[in-house]
């Protein structure tokens, strides 16, 4: 059976739109009280949270799940979102409402496992496509097996890591929204295809982005290695935190470029 269940899904109406439920939170007094920023970082580490707050003065904002800051360098122009949870149901609702307030470029940054021998720890890639191992991209878009990351700020992502001379590498990730269910099968089979890192956002992110006609990006550092078919996390590793704190470096150079 094809998924989801009901065919062609992508070709129907939704029942509920974002718009809806804006105009609701606003019926209830709870409709955000600041102008719609041109740009938003996703931020998933609250490790990476810390770091932006501590080392750049913001304004926190309400309105939004998880927390929301504007920057103050950049006057309101861009905004970093986190402690909203991971995955993908939970980031494309965010976006969704992001979306449906207004805001109409995205960068996403974080963490991902390798499944590549030859990718360390700390490195950076810039994620091209994706592969939809995941469910919530197939409610937006037809049955394919990558979701593709905007081309316009993707371009922009790969020549402010140059300016900025920072190594980085292009590729494709693995995008499942079951982290205890990555199976040595199927990284074997993402090793073979050339699959550099699994992650649980990308294809869902890319997916909406393309359904709603807005700019979306993905960049990750590498935090931990399923490259000899058995986990071995860095996450605390002074090199994926900063690799972290590039990837932020870079997002909002190119939010700040791109408004």
């Amino acid at each position: 059976m094809a998924f989801p269940n009901f065919k062609n899904k992508h070709l129907k109406d939704s029942m509920i739109t974002p718009e809806e439920f804006m105009a609701y939170q606003k019926k209830r007094g709870r409709y955000p009280k600041f102008k719609p920023p041109l740009g938003v970082i996703f931020c998933y580490q609250s490790s990476l949270m810390e770091h932006i707050l501590d080392n750049h003065k913001t304004t926190k904002v309400e309105g939004f799940s998880g927390e929301m800051h504007l920057l103050d360098e950049t006057k309101g122009r861009v905004a970093v979102i986190g402690k909203f949870g991971i995955g993908a149901p939970v980031a494309v609702v965010l976006l969704e409402e992001l979306i449906a307030f207004g805001v109409k470029r995205f960068i996403s940054i974080g963490t991902a496992g390798t499944l590549q021998k030859d990718i360390k720890i700390g490195s950076i890639m810039v994620c091209e496509k994706a592969i939809r191992d995941e469910g919530t991209s197939h409610h937006y878009l037809k049955h394919s097996k990558y979701a593709y990351a905007s081309k316009e700020i993707t371009d922009k992502i790969k020549n402010s890591l140059d300016r900025f001379k920072q190594k980085y590498f292009v590729g494709t990730s693995w995008t499942i929204d079951a982290p205890y269910r990555e199976t040595v099968a199927e990284a074997k089979k993402y090793q073979k295809e050339g699959v550099a890192t699994v992650e649980m956002e990308a294809a869902a992110l890319f997916s909406v982005a393309q359904y709603r006609g807005v700019e979306l990006g993905a960049i990750f550092t590498i935090s931990d290695s399923l490259a000899e078919l058995e986990w071995k996390p860095a996450f605390h590793f002074k090199k994926t935190k900063k690799g972290l704190e590039i990837l932020y470096k870079v997002a909002l150079d190119v939010l700040l470029d791109s408004s």
